[in-house]
């Protein structure tokens, strides 16, 4: 059985509408294709930016026009790689996650899992300076375990190198619970 086979029995979408209040909320799109790769991206380097020249999956700040963090990972996704997941097949969400460098108000992210219906064109813009598909199935397998030396913090962390690319992180987490929900017991129907 596939990855998004398994996942498509396991997840579930809900409700992601935010609460009004004042915390700060992002989400990503974690879209797989029927090879079983996820799309990522390296962030272009800027200033004052705390996932600068990071990988990540595409996604960003929720905007209250979005109306949902479903809403916000579809329209970071089109606008950072220029990907329409409208089309695309949404498996569900992941619980949201606060990563540890995004500052003294911090933020919650919302991770969504997709599956890929046809052949993705991923472009680079200028939030990406690159794009690729990592193989989950390989990374899973230890195929690209690595340790990160993150320099400001004087820190080492679990990392996957592939190719020229670190993954560490938020985005290694994410990638991470995808893969243990592709492996836990199906949910029932109904």
């Amino acid at each position: 059985m596939s990855l998004v086979e398994r996942l498509a029995a396991r997840l579930a979408l809900t409700d992601t509408t935010p609460p009004r209040d004042d915390a700060r909320r992002a989400a990503v799109a974690a879209v797989i294709d029927a090879d079983d790769r996820v799309l990522l991206m390296k962030r272009t380097e800027r200033t004052g930016d705390p996932w600068s020249g990071h990988v990540s999956l595409p996604g960003g700040r929720y905007e209250l026009a979005d109306g949902d963090l479903l809403a916000t990972a579809i329209r970071e996704t089109r606008e950072e790689l220029d990907v329409d997941l409208v089309a695309a097949r949404t498996l569900g969400n992941l619980p949201a996650l606060h990563p540890m460098n995004a500052g003294k108000h911090g933020i919650e992210v919302t991770p969504f899992v997709f599956a890929a219906t046809g052949p993705l064109v991923p472009r680079t813009g200028d939030e990406a300076a690159a794009v690729f598909w990592l193989p989950l199935p390989l990374a899973a397998a230890g195929t690209y375990d690595a340790t990160y030396e993150y320099a400001p913090a004087h820190m080492t962390f679990p990392s996957w190198a592939f190719e020229t690319h670190t993954i560490w992180g938020l985005t290694l987490r994410i990638l991470r619970m995808v893969l243990e929900a592709a492996e836990r017991p199906p949910t029932s129907p109904g």
